[in-house]
């Protein structure tokens, strides 16, 4: 999630935690200024909060938990109105032991489709004892600033896994 007001992340992990699960790992705030790519369209100033959940998500959820963001940023914007038409961006992946997985309505060429508008994206593997990027991965998450919580949320993955 990221949004450059405190008070729409809080609105975001509330409404998260109501439809999809309960947070047991928060990361950030981090500061989103390696891209002006949202600008336009969410103003200056963005910052990025990671939340993981459980139960676990299967990766079958994702189209559908895609759609369902987009209309909680659309419900934002409209009991909230803010100087931006973009106030909040939320955008469900997963982690498994390889790789991270983000969902996406914009296509590209290494964007796989879905299902109903929404792509899926590889946007970090895990080889030889840490986060790799690809050639189209995002500057933010080709910076390593992201990386130990997502190796958190792996570590609890894999505690999951375990688990009886």
């Amino acid at each position: 999630v990221f949004s450059r007001y405190p008070e729409a992340l809080e609105w975001a992990k509330a409404r998260i935690e109501r439809e999809w699960g309960e947070v047991v790992l928060t990361g950030g705030p981090f500061p989103f200024e390696l891209t002006h790519y949202y600008d336009e369209t969410m103003g200056s100033g963005l910052q990025r909060v990671f939340f993981a959940l459980k139960p676990l998500m299967e990766a079958s959820m994702l189209v559908a938990m895609k759609h369902q963001s987009n209309d909680w940023e659309d419900e934002y914007a409209r009991q909230f109105p803010k100087d931006e038409p973009r106030p909040v961006n939320i955008d469900p992946g997963y982690i498994d032991m390889s790789k991270l997985v983000l969902a996406s309505s914009k296509d590209f060429t290494h964007r796989i489709y879905m299902a109903d508008g929404i792509f899926a994206e590889i946007t970090l593997f895990y080889r030889r004892g840490g986060w790799q990027a690809h050639d189209w991965t995002f500057p933010d998450f080709r910076a390593t600033t992201y990386h130990p919580f997502l190796s958190q949320c792996r570590q609890l993955l894999s505690q999951e896994r375990k688990a009886p």
